[in-house]
C-alpha cells in the first residue's frame, strides 16, 4: 500500500519533494498557505530565476552543522542532474550567462519555472491544496496529523516540512514551519538574516547612490570572516549588490550579539598596493583624478580622494609619499561604516536553523521523529547568490521525496 504523503510549503524545496514522492509511487497532498505558491521562484533573478549556477562550489556554503553533512545532502543529486531534470523532465530549457555564471531559463521567465514545477506535479498526481495554513503538526501513534487554521486536520502517513525560514516573509515565510520542528524537539541553530543590504548613513558615501562597480569586500568579526568579488551598488539606505550579499550574513550577526562588532573591508579595484604604487608613481604630469578615474566611476574617485584628504588634483610628481600610501590604503583596504542591515525583509535565505545533525543526509528524515523529512531553507545552510540555495532546496527537496515514498512504519 503507497504512503500517505503531505508536504507543507509549494516552494522550491516542496514542489520538488511533491514531484518525486509522487514520482516514487506516493498518494501525495501539497499544501501550501498561499493562493499560488512558489513565489520567491517569482522574485528570484529579478523575475528570472537564476535556477542554477554554472557551477557548483561547496565551499562556498556556510553552515554552523557539520560541512560533511552538508556535502553528502548537496552530492545527493549532482549538479549536471539537476540540469537534466528541468531540461528533460519538465522541458525547460536553461541557458548559462557567462558574465555571472549563472542559469536561466531560455525565455528568462521565472513564472515558467514556478508553474512548468507544479503543472508537473499535478500530472504527476499531486493533489495542491492553496491557501491552507498548517498551524501544527503532531505524531500520531501510526502517522501524522497535521492541524489547518481553517478545515479539519489531514492525517498522513509521513509528513515534508518544506515550510522555508524567516525571509521575505510576504512570501509566506514567517517562521511558522521552524516553530513547528522547534517543538517537536529538533536542535536549532539560531537563525538570522543572510543575503541582505546593508545600511550606512555616511554622508560622502549616501551622496554615491547609484554608483555600482566591482569590487572585493572582506567582513570580519571576532568569529569568522567572509570574502566575495562582484557587483557592489551604493544605495540611499547603504550599500546593496552580489558582494554586499554575500557576505552580509557576518554583519547581521555581528548584530544580534551585544558584544559582537564586525568590519568591511573594501578593495575598490583590481589593482593591489604595488600595482597602485605603480600607478600613483607613473612619469609626466597625470594628476591623481586622472589615475583613479581609469579604475572607477569619477565621482567614487572624487569622495576616496577626500577620504584619504589628498587633492584630486595633484600632479603625481607632487604626490607626497604619505599622502601617496594614505591613498593606496583607501583603495585597497577601504572602510566601509555601516550601521545595520535591510534584514528578513530582503534578505534572499535565512541562515541557521534546524541543525544538519537532526536528520539523516541521505533521506533528510528526523532523527528524532520516524516518518519526518525535512528539506530546503529550514535546514542550517545556505549559500552564495547565483542559484546555489535553488540547487540546495532542489537536492534536498529530491531526496526527501523519494525517501518519504519509501518509508516504511517500525511494526
Amino acid at each position: 500500500m503507497s504512503n500517505r504523503v503531505v508536504v507543507v510549503g509549494a516552494g522550491a524545496a516542496g514542489s520538488m519533494a511533491a514531484i518525486f514522492a509522487a514520482r516514487s509511487g506516493a498518494q501525495v497532498t501539497l499544501v501550501e498557505r498561499t493562493r499560488d505558491g512558489g513565489r520567491k521562484i517569482l522574485i528570484s533573478g529579478g523575475g528570472r530565476c537564476n535556477v542554477l549556477p554554472a557551477e557548483l562550489d561547496e565551499t562556498r556554503f556556510v553552515t554552523d552543522s557539520s560541512p560533511n553533512t552538508l556535502r553528502k545532502m548537496l552530492r545527493s543529486w549532482p549538479l549536471d542532474e539537476q540540469v537534466e531534470f528541468f531540461q528533460g523532465d519538465l522541458g525547460i530549457p536553461l541557458v548559462v550567462e557567462e558574465e555571472t555564471k549563472k542559469r536561466f531559463p531560455a525565455s528568462n521567465k521565472a513564472r515558467d519555472v514556478r508553474d512548468g514545477l507544479l503543472e508537473y506535479a499535478r500530472q504527476a498526481g499531486v493533489n495542491i491544496l492553496f491557501e491552507t495554513l498548517v498551524t501544527d503538526v503532531a505524531p500520531l501513534a501510526n502517522g501524522w496529523r497535521l492541524l489547518r487554521e481553517a478545515g479539519p486536520p489531514l492525517d498522513a502517513d509521513v509528513v515534508v516540512v518544506a515550510t522555508g525560514g524567516l525571509s521575505v516573509p510576504n512570501t509566506g515565510s514567517d517562521g511558522t514551519g521552524l516553530a513547528i520542528l522547534q517543538r517537536l524537539g529538533h536542535a536549532m541553530h539560531p537563525t538570522y538574516p543572510a543575503l541582505t543590504p546593508i545600511t550606512g548613513d555616511v554622508p560622502a558615501f549616501t551622496a554615491l547612490a547609484g554608483i555600482s562597480l566591482t569590487v572585493t569586500l572582506t567582513a570580519r568579526d571576532a568569529n569568522r570572516s567572509a570574502t566575495a568579488t562582484g557587483g557592489f551598488l551604493f544605495t540611499h539606505r547603504g550599500y546593496s549588490g552580489p558582494s554586499v550579499l554575500d557576505v552580509s550574513h557576518v554583519i547581521t550577526r555581528a548584530s544580534s550579539l551585544p558584544d559582537e562588532r564586525a568590519t568591511i573591508s573594501v578593495r575598490w579595484a583590481p589593482l593591489d598596493d604595488k600595482r597602485w604604487e605603480n600607478a600613483l608613481r607613473a612619469p609626466g604630469l597625470r594628476t591623481v583624478i586622472g589615475v583613479l578615474r581609469a579604475e572607477m566611476p569619477d565621482r567614487l574617485a572624487l569622495a576616496l580622494t577626500s577620504l584619504a584628504d589628498v587633492d584630486p588634483q595633484r600632479t603625481l610628481a607632487e604626490l607626497r609619499r604619505e599622502e601617496r600610501l594614505r591613498l593606496i590604503d583607501v583603495l585597497v583596504r577601504c572602510d566601509l561604516p555601516w550601521t545595520g542591515d535591510e534584514g528578513y525583509k530582503k534578505a534572499e535565505v535565512t541562515g541557521g536553523g534546524v541543525s544538519l545533525a537532526e536528520v539523516d543526509p541521505r533521506s533528510m528524515q528526523s532523527r528524532r521523529h520516524p516518518g519526518l523529512y525535512i528539506c530546503g531553507e529550514a535546514l542550517d545552510a545556505f549559500g552564495p547568490i547565483g542559484g546555489y540555495n535553488f540547487a540546495w532546496s532542489w537536492a534536498t527537496g529530491r531526496a526527501a521525496g523519494h525517501a518519504a515514498a519509501e518509508h516504511r512504519a517500525t511494526p
